[in-house]
């Protein structure tokens, strides 16, 4: 598989996780309704996700808590 879509994947799976973790931990604790809940959760999950990139062939990850990207492969 291409590099590049390796990093698609990455990062679609680590969103998707992330976002339902928000949903049932915000929905568990707060009374929201379901807009408020998705909005939120969506946008906590695209700060909080690791964002994975390609730069010359090569895999790397940027973690929001770090300011430099970590190479991978």
């Amino acid at each position: 598989m291409n590099k590049s879509t390796i990093a698609f994947w990455l990062n679609l799976f680590c969103f998707a996780i992330l976002f339902l973790l928000f949903r049932i931990g915000i929905g568990s604790l707060l009374p929201l309704s379901h807009v408020p809940l998705l909005l939120g959760s969506a946008v906590l999950a695209s700060f909080a996700s690791p964002k994975f990139l390609v730069k010359n062939h090569v895999l790397w990850v940027k973690l929001f808590w770090r300011k430099s990207p970590i190479k991978l492969s």
